[in-house]
């Protein structure tokens, strides 16, 4: 067996040395996005699905990668978390999360109409199409914007970056407004978007229930 004799002098620092210095990058990194993120945009997102849930329209939501995770996850939070007592929540799906469906439209209409597609089939004028990018620029949102258009939906897009074609196409736009490349943060602060998005939703619509109880209480018949 080989052995290495090293030296004082030639010792390096451990690895792990520079993770807490990358964390706290990490960290105050993704701090900056989200205090930069507009909230006044932000609240018109929340106001516009407040809208669109008291005709019972449909939010569609679609991403890829990190972004579809995503989506999942905000389909998840707006059908449950938004329920307020006896209030029903949010009608919401994704697009991300049939894997048969994806791969059969991915392989015979090829991955750009994976989501455009799955709107012909569930999508009705007066619902909400969430397009989830972090370049805004990927082709199947894209496509699925367009698509929703034609369809009478309308658009929403959280985006980052300089928040590329969905930010120019789409009816409403959240940006998070970060150098091009930084996926990572920006996907950490859209998912952040979804729980404050999600979150004031459900006050929203438990304080328009009690609305109604306080008419009711308040009408002499």
């Amino acid at each position: 067996m080989n052995s290495v004799h090293v030296t004082g002098e030639e010792t390096t620092e451990h690895p792990g040395a520079a993770v807490p210095a990358t964390l706290e990058r990490q960290r105050r990194r993704t701090i900056e996005l989200l205090e930069g993120v507009d909230v006044a945009a932000v609240t018109a997102v929340v106001e516009h699905l407040l809208e669109s849930w008291r005709r019972g329209a449909l939010v569609v939501i679609a991403g890829n990668g990190g972004s579809a995770s995503t989506a999942s996850h905000m389909a998840n939070d707006l059908v449950k978390a938004t329920r307020a007592e006896s209030q029903r929540g949010v009608r919401a799906i994704s697009l991300t999360d049939n894997v048969s469906l994806l791969t059969a439209l991915a392989n015979d209409e090829g991955f750009g109409a994976v989501f455009a597609s799955q709107l012909e089939a569930v999508i009705t004028p007066g619902d909400v199409l969430i397009l989830i990018s972090a370049s805004g620029n990927s082709p199947n949102a894209v496509a699925a914007a367009a698509r929703a258009n034609e369809l009478g939906a309308s658009t929403v897009a959280l985006v980052g970056f300089d928040g590329g074609v969905l930010a120019r196409t789409c009816d409403l736009v959240v940006r998070v407004d970060s150098e091009t490349g930084e996926y990572g943060p920006v996907e950490d602060v859209h998912l952040v978007l979804n729980h404050m998005i999600s979150e004031a939703l459900r006050e929203a619509i438990a304080a328009t229930r009690t609305s109604v109880e306080q008419e009711g209480m308040d009408d002499p018949h």
